[in-house]
């Protein structure tokens, strides 16, 4: 068993040294909870204040990469550290980075669905790689908020073999119940864990009311963070994956020649 912490949390708009400070406590809490991965939601760093991204985001993740591989070694703990806004390369990107329990940088994603209606689109570039790794010994994968929303994304990393996903958002309360539905279905098409972490509070223009949640392969509710900041541990069994696929193995019955 693997004890997970999502890290339901208030992000505070614009302002990334009080969201530094806010993460560090979470992650300290969530060890003291016992937990060995905690997961983070998306753009912690400044929430949604893209237009001035110039003077906010974090050159080349390197602020976020070395106070998160700190915390990650001196706790002895795995942590998919949401995501955050970053600059490289003269662009903007919404980023996560995943650190294992001895602080190394394991894995990067770039999130590759950017959201019209929150100006993603309009500041941010788009990543164009999926990414999969092996964290806390369960083959995961990591995604961001809207790409929630494009299932052969999904396809395409559960046909590297991942048992867990993660997806780190900032999805508003209007959509919560879309939300909820489609982490359900991407937890049953793809015969997986599914490990989402959303946000609570408001910005100027959206009000988040978490609803993080931790979804089986067989589609049940494992765990939900309410609508109140706060930390919620799951504990999730890789061997429900040997079970489920033991009644029908959906990546084996696909049809490539159908729809490709």
């Amino acid at each position: 068993m693997v004890k997970v912490a999502m890290i339901q949390i208030d992000v505070e708009y614009g302002k990334p040294a009080q969201n530094f400070a806010q993460v560090t406590a979470r992650l300290q809490e969530a060890k003291a909870l016992g937990a060995q991965v905690a997961v983070l939601p998306e753009m912690w760093n400044t929430a949604y204040d893209l237009t001035h991204l110039a003077t906010l985001a974090d050159p080349a993740g390197q602020q976020t990469q070395r106070v998160v591989s700190q915390l990650a070694k001196q706790l002895a703990l795995n942590v998919v550290a949401g995501s955050v806004a970053i600059k490289k390369d003269g662009r903007y990107y919404n980023t996560t980075y995943i650190f294992n329990d001895q602080g190394a940088l394991v894995q990067t994603y770039d999130k590759a669905h950017r959201f019209g209606p929150m100006a993603e689109d309009q500041y941010l570039a788009a990543g164009h790689q999926v990414a999969t790794y092996d964290l806390a010994g369960i083959r995961s994968a990591s995604f961001i908020c809207y790409d929630l929303r494009f299932p052969e994304w999904w396809r395409t990393a559960g046909r590297a073999g991942v048992d867990l996903y993660y997806l780190p958002a900032q999805w508003p309360a209007s959509r919560i119940d879309q939300w909820e539905a489609l982490v359900k279905a991407r937890a049953i098409e793809n015969q997986a864990f599914v490990v989402a972490v959303n946000r609570v509070g408001d910005d100027p223009d959206n009000h988040f009311n978490g609803h993080s949640l931790a979804v089986a392969p067989s589609g049940t509710v494992l765990a939900t963070g309410g609508e109140q900041a706060g930390i919620t541990i799951v504990e999730i069994d890789p061997t429900a994956i040997v079970a489920a696929k033991a009644l029908f193995d959906i990546q084996a019955d696909r049809r490539p020649d159908l729809y490709q």
